[in-house]
């Protein structure tokens, strides 16, 4: 099989959506005559880690080497698991990493990296590197590794570099040394993935040297084997219309004007209370707690913490609502399309752009994030279509459109071209 050397970060048994992309790649890579070798990070602490993900590796031969890393994550690595700090707490740090790490808080990995690398490049003859961010020191470590041995690289936009909207330049030199750094990355790949339509628009716009055939959108997605659930007796169901919501809230992504608009119906409703049950999926922080026993809404909300990957996605197929929230126009969030991937409803908080055409174009309903009367409306309509059995989910021509299986053969087209340079 042709080799590829997949550098990541984030990887299981780290949890989280950041690492699904990467780990779905590397799972059906193989179909498709490419044997991946995983370069990632060793023991480190973090807000999940779920072993079942990496068990869905079992049996495919894969190799993940893991290092060891000199960053924010290794301190407390013997915590292992580490509780969600208030958002306030987390700001501060991201503000302080900001300042003095460029282009990341990862950057104590790179050394680490090359190092397990050049010993891996001495046993193996690999055909590309695929380097995935965040963090953007994947990229850096994959240059490093194009200009030493003369092998092509792939990198894979996950989230925006420069413009990720929840990065602070403390001054203009720290925004024009990112902007610097991403330039020299992108002129040493060979190959640019984005998950967003957004992000390659920007970086189309301000790297000029790029032509728009330079750059591919291969969007996030949904594994259908996660989806398949052969005794729907084992799904946590219910008799109320349950809305979920899974992952963490961070920055501007906020559950605030959600439960403001499920209290507003409630209160215009009474009739409702006790029939509808807004379900977390996810890490939890305090305040957020605080807020809902503010609102009374302690008997309509169900807070489950981290559930393993496969549990998670049973509450998915066990919902009728599925609701995202999101206030920039630059992420492209895993959950909306394992929201595709389980065929419910979508109740989209989202801004004007890609993800509210993607959400209309899945049959959801989008509102202004903050609009709290909107929110609250669309909640009191989903409950009288669901009460009519009148919910309609996502069309499956739509849901096809993002299984993860083809959108790993549009990665293995990608690597493959390289081989005949």
């Amino acid at each position: 099989m042709n080799q590829v050397l997949v550098i990541a970060y984030y990887f299981p048994p780290l949890g989280l959506s950041g690492v699904q992309r990467t780990l779905k790649f590397v799972k059906y890579l193989k179909q498709f005559g490419w044997q991946p070798t995983v370069l990632t990070v060793g023991n480190i602490a973090y807000f999940a880690k779920d072993d079942s993900l990496l068990k869905e590796l079992d049996g495919l031969e894969i190799d993940v080497i893991r290092t060891d890393s000199l960053d924010p994550n290794t301190v407390f690595k013997k915590e292992n698991v580490v509780k969600l700090p208030k958002e306030r707490t987390q700001k501060f740090y991201r503000l302080l990493t900001d300042l003095f790490f460029i282009p990341d808080n990862k950057i104590g990995w790179k050394r680490h990296a090359l190092k397990a690398a050049d010993e891996l490049f001495q046993k193996k003859k690999f055909d590309v590197v695929f380097a995935t961010s965040p963090p953007q020191t994947a990229f850096i470590i994959g240059r490093k590794l194009k200009a030493k041995y003369k092998i092509p690289l792939v990198i894979d936009y996950r989230d925006a570099w420069v413009d990720y909207p929840f990065k602070w330049y403390p001054t203009p030199i720290h925004k024009y040394l990112n902007i610097r750094k991403e330039r020299k990355v992108l002129r040493a790949s060979d190959s640019v993935i984005t998950a967003s339509r957004r992000v390659k628009e920007k970086i189309l716009r301000r790297y000029k040297f790029l032509q728009y055939h330079d750059v591919q959108l291969i969007p996030q997605g949904f594994d259908p084997a996660d989806m398949k659930i052969e005794d729907r007796s084992l799904l946590p169901l219910t008799e109320k219309m349950r809305i979920t919501y899974s992952g963490t809230f961070y920055e501007d992504r906020t559950p605030l004007y959600f439960f403001e608009a499920l209290a507003l119906a409630f209160k215009n409703n009474p009739k409702l209370r006790g029939r509808i049950e807004a379900c977390f999926v996810g890490a939890f922080r305090t305040e957020h707690i605080n807020l809902i026993n503010k609102l009374q809404l302690q008997d309509s909300v169900n807070i489950l913490g981290y559930l393993e990957h496969k549990e998670a996605v049973k509450y998915l197929l066990a919902s009728d609502v599925l609701w995202v929230m999101m206030q920039d126009d630059l992420s492209s969030p895993g959950k909306i399309f394992e929201y595709i991937g389980a065929g419910k409803k979508i109740l989209g908080c989202v801004p004007e752009g890609a993800m509210r055409q993607l959400i209309k174009e899945a049959n959801g309903v989008c509102v202004d994030p903050k609009n709290v009367q909107q929110i609250s409306e669309t909640i009191v309509l989903f409950y009288q279509q669901f009460e009519r059995k009148e919910l309609q989910g996502i069309r499956p021509d739509v849901t096809a459109k993002y299984n993860r299986i083809q959108l790993t053969g549009e990665l293995a087209k990608v690597l493959t071209k390289h081989l005949e340079i």
